[in-house]
């Protein structure tokens, strides 16, 4: 599903080579170790068929320990309950995101079957996501954005205060958190303008017994 022409691992240098010079010229922190990130992951038409699919969905309020925020969410494969019920299982991913798992598989160099759950989330105008980091109980993280572009926004403690990086996620473009921007660093997301829906594939570090 990527686009044809470098392949994942050319865009990924090509992306490497970007931030390098982004650095320099601009004295901007580093990228956090582990992330990468690939405009253009999917194509139009892609996108537009997700959207149309995601958009039939029964997605529900998300629920934080009593609290509903503005994202509205679905999950397959495992769902992980906020209220003290932990990781459990859901319906299986859906044949219309094979293909695009199968893509962020690649991406993250990971095997066939390697993300076992994705989260389907509704950002409607206004809509944002807090400071926070996913569950331990996931490892490698694969992003993708959909409709409209957002700000993805990292931070990490230290000593005095934090270290800070940011970047626009453009729509249809693709994420990976692994490593220490997996472990170490939190990640938000503001306020979004426009409708946005975002893929999040997750691998498990191992699954529960049900």
């Amino acid at each position: 599903m990527p686009r044809r022409g470098m392949g994942i691992e050319g865009i990924k240098r090509r992306n490497r080579a970007r931030n390098s010079v982004f650095v320099d010229l601009f004295g901007q922190p580093p990228t956090p170790d582990g992330f990468q990130y690939i405009p253009g992951f999917i194509s139009e038409d892609a996108e537009r068929s997700l959207a149309h699919t995601i958009a039939t969905l029964d997605l529900k309020e998300f629920e934080f320990q009593g609290f509903k925020g503005k994202r509205r969410v679905v999950s397959f494969g495992w769902r992980y309950e906020f209220d003290g019920g932990g990781l459990t299982r859901a319906e299986p991913i859906p044949d219309f995101l094979r293909d695009v798992e199968r893509s962020a598989e690649d991406f993250a160099g990971l095997p066939s079957d390697g993300l076992q759950q994705v989260l389907i989330t509704e950002y409607s105008p206004g809509a944002a996501i807090g400071w926070h980091k996913d569950r331990p109980v996931f490892g490698t993280v694969v992003g993708i954005s959909l409709l409209s572009a957002c700000t993805f926004r990292f931070r990490r403690g230290k000593e005095r205060g934090w270290d800070r990086f940011s970047i626009a996620v453009e729509p249809r473009s693709a994420y990976l958190l692994d490593g220490p921007s997996r472990t170490e660093w939190e990640h938000s997301i503001p306020s979004v303008e426009h409708l946005r829906y975002s893929l999040t594939f997750r691998s498990l570090k191992q699954a529960p017994r049900q």
